[in-house]
């Protein structure tokens, strides 16, 4: 990982929020993770979300400031409250959330500055928990129409989806990505056998919906990148780490993968892109909450003492 600051613009939808941990309270929310990692990387990401006019939306901003976030697009609610998780971790550092309805986020709205921003920009990244709420979902469609290179996160948090509802997000998708449960999931509503293998249902599932790209991570099992216009199928094994917490891997993975998958200057090998996707998750993984502080240095030295194991 080297310190670069590239040409490339991306969005991030969603839900932004402290998650309540046992040790304290972090700031979260899949989008906003997605987008700190990016702006870490180089690629300039800005996050279209919603936050109170109270003290947790007021913190809120102030440590995204701290945090080089971009807040062009950050919107304020005087109504509904900023967003906040209670987050249980089990002895199996397993997570579980209990996710307060309604908040800020879920009345996203939608302006001019909000549909240039994704115009211009060269990705646009949204996950499924961000549309269970009508406002911030009829927001999302008129922005899906207006960007050029389109991520789905599939992020399945009862009771906040519906089967219709995934299935017309991942139609809008060039690239979608599930962990191992949600491809089940899918799978299971496209009526496949169980028994099928997960190869199988990856390739049903990006037929059915005709998405170009698609990857299905396995925790410590890695991920495997599908792609329909590159003709393969790429494994990449999660490095072994001590795992702290699992909030927000599946995220910094997603950016990494990103950070290199949308570079217009070269063209990357798969297995490059998914290594140091894995990378960047195996640091976050050992680390405390989705959003750790980290630079090449960092990251380089991790790589290196991985590699002595």
């Amino acid at each position: 990982m080297k310190n670069e600051v590239l040409n490339i613009k991306g969005v991030c939808f969603g839900e932004i929020l402290w998650d309540n941990l046992p040790t304290g309270r972090k700031l979260g929310g899949a989008p906003l993770n997605v987008a700190y990692h990016l702006n870490k990387l180089g690629i300039y990401t800005d996050v279209l979300t919603r936050v109170g006019s109270d003290a947790n939306g007021q913190e809120i901003v102030s440590l995204c400031r701290e945090l080089s976030i971009p807040l062009t697009l950050f919107q304020e609610d005087h109504i509904l409250p900023t967003s906040t998780v209670e987050v249980h971790i089990d002895d199996k550092k397993d997570v579980r959330y209990e996710i307060v309805y309604p908040v800020a986020w879920d009345h996203i709205t939608l302006g001019e500055l909000e549909l240039q921003t994704v115009r211009e920009a060269d990705f646009f990244v949204f996950g499924s928990l961000s549309t269970r709420n009508d406002v911030s979902y009829q927001t999302l469609k008129g922005l899906v129409k207006q960007a050029k290179y389109k991520i789905l996160d599939v992020n399945l948090r009862a009771p906040f989806y519906t089967k219709e509802r995934i299935f017309e997000l991942i139609g809008y998708a060039d690239l979608v990505k599930m962990n191992e449960e949600e491809l089940g999931f899918v799978s299971a509503w496209l009526g496949l056998p169980p028994d099928m293998s997960d190869q199988s249902k990856s390739e049903a599932v990006m037929k059915h919906f005709a998405v170009p790209e698609l990857i299905v991570t396995y925790g410590a099992a890695g991920a495997i990148y599908h792609s329909t216009t590159g003709h393969f199928s790429h494994h990449y094994p999660a490095l072994k780490v001590e795992v702290k917490d699992t909030i927000g891997s599946g995220d910094s993975f997603l950016a990494a993968f990103l950070s290199l998958r949308c570079r217009n200057d070269k063209n990357i090998p798969a297995e490059e892109i998914l290594e140091f996707a894995a990378t960047l998750s195996g640091y976050v993984t050992q680390s405390s909450g989705a959003c750790p502080n980290y630079d090449a240095t960092a990251i380089n030295r991790f790589v290196w003492l991985n590699e002595l194991q």
